[in-house]
């Protein structure tokens, strides 16, 4: 066969390969509008069985139970977040007013001090309400909220504590800390002080050097001693073992050194970012519908409970990680965002109409060892779902 017919036959290939890429990404891209319509009428109804003064936490299917939290839950903020982000989709007034009404229940929180998850309580819901309606309002409440995170910054371990001692922790630095850093380097980067930026790269930096075994899986917890700063111990908490990769800890991490690198342009972030990412992707144990189970060491996979919350955090870190990568690799990136989204579309674990009490997802595991939260649906795990399918939208 000549080198011409060779070259023909390729390039036709190549087309078709192109043709059908197009037609899959045409497919996911009315998937997800019709995924966004069924969020705005949900999260209408998640509204209506929630109390005024409370904020939606979990709902159990098998039981029918919902269970709703006080302002002060690391999770507060992301209903109204997720809010911001459907009425920036739809421009839905109705959507709108409840958004304003559930971010106005935030606003003392600004001052919380207790543990790391303001950038949660806060960026998540005053940061998408600012940057879709410049309120100058809300850009104050961003100001002083990471003064109050910054408060509980350590110099002696060069980190931010997560939560305050306890007989379980001296001083416990979790990798969802990395999510917080949003808050701190955002502000700093739009007025606030010089000072918050400093912190967040120093506790990247550390977190980096420190949490992260060989294979570039995130130990979940680390406890140091406030007195000397010594690290006494690499463990978990939400994990199946201290040795183990948690898998909503690997898409904290992912998605935080891809964040980081998006504010900073510290090229090192970015490097870290991919690493976690290779890890993940290429694991044994990453399943080929892309969504995890709960834990990448989970005994008894593959019947091990999936974490729905994982996936959507992993398809949205994937979708910015592949804005700052070429070539294979940025495809790759996508094409693994692109399976998440389509299961996490799927009958499986997207809710129907006037179900699930008005959440989106089902399927998501908080806290196994611990009992909590497990085979629920989550608001995080909404939040990063609607969150991903945005950025597919706006990728393609």
């Amino acid at each position: 066969m000549s080198k011409r017919v060779l070259l023909i036959i390729a390039i036709m290939a190549s087309g078709i390969g192109l043709f059908a890429q197009s037609n899959s990404n045409t497919a996911l891209k009315k998937q997800i509008a019709a995924n966004l319509t069924l969020a705005v009428a949900q999260y209408q109804l998640l509204h209506s069985n929630v109390a005024a003064n409370r904020m939606p936490q979990n709902y159990d299917i098998s039981s029918g139970k919902m269970v709703t939290s006080d302002t002060k839950w690391w999770c507060a903020g992301f209903f109204p977040g997720t809010l911001w982000y459907l009425y920036d989709y739809s421009k839905n007034e109705s959507i709108k007013k409840i958004a304003e009404e559930r971010l106005n229940l935030m606003e003392p929180e600004k001052h919380f001090t207790g543990n790391h998850d303001l950038g949660f309580m806060i960026y998540c819901s005053y940061g998408n309400a600012y940057r879709i309606t410049k309120n100058d309002k809300y850009k104050k409440i961003l100001d002083t909220a990471a003064m109050s995170l910054a408060s509980r910054f350590r110099p002696k371990i060069q980190s931010i504590q997560s939560w305050d001692s306890s007989k379980n922790f001296k001083c416990a630095v979790i990798v969802d800390n990395m999510m917080n850093l949003e808050l701190l380097t955002w502000v700093s980067n739009n007025g606030g002080y010089p000072r918050f930026g400093e912190i967040a790269r120093i506790h990247a930096n550390t977190t980096m050097q420190r949490q992260f075994r060989p294979d570039n899986a995130a130990f979940h917890v680390l406890d140091y001693s406030l007195a000397t700063g010594t690290l006494l111990r690499k463990t978990t908490w939400q994990g199946y073992s201290d040795s183990s990769a948690w898998s909503r800890g690997q898409g904290w991490a992912v998605y935080g050194y891809t964040m980081m690198y998006r504010l900073t342009k510290d090229e090192k972030y970015r490097e870290q970012a991919n690493k976690i990412a290779a890890f993940i992707l290429n694991h044994p144990n990453y399943p080929k519908d892309g969504i995890p189970y709960w834990d990448f060491d989970a005994p008894n996979i593959p019947d091990a409970l999936r974490d729905a919350s994982a996936g959507a955090l992993m398809a949205s870190a994937f979708l910015e990680l592949s804005d700052y990568v070429t070539g294979p690799l940025k495809q790759k990136y996508i094409t693994a965002a692109e399976t998440i989204l389509t299961t996490l579309s799927s009958s499986q674990y997207l809710a129907t109409k006037g179900t699930n009490c008005g959440f989106l997802l089902k399927h998501s595991v908080g806290a196994l060892p611990l009992k909590g939260e497990v085979d629920v649906a989550l608001t995080y795990a909404d939040y990063y779902f609607v969150e991903a399918m945005l950025r597919y939208l706006k990728l393609l």
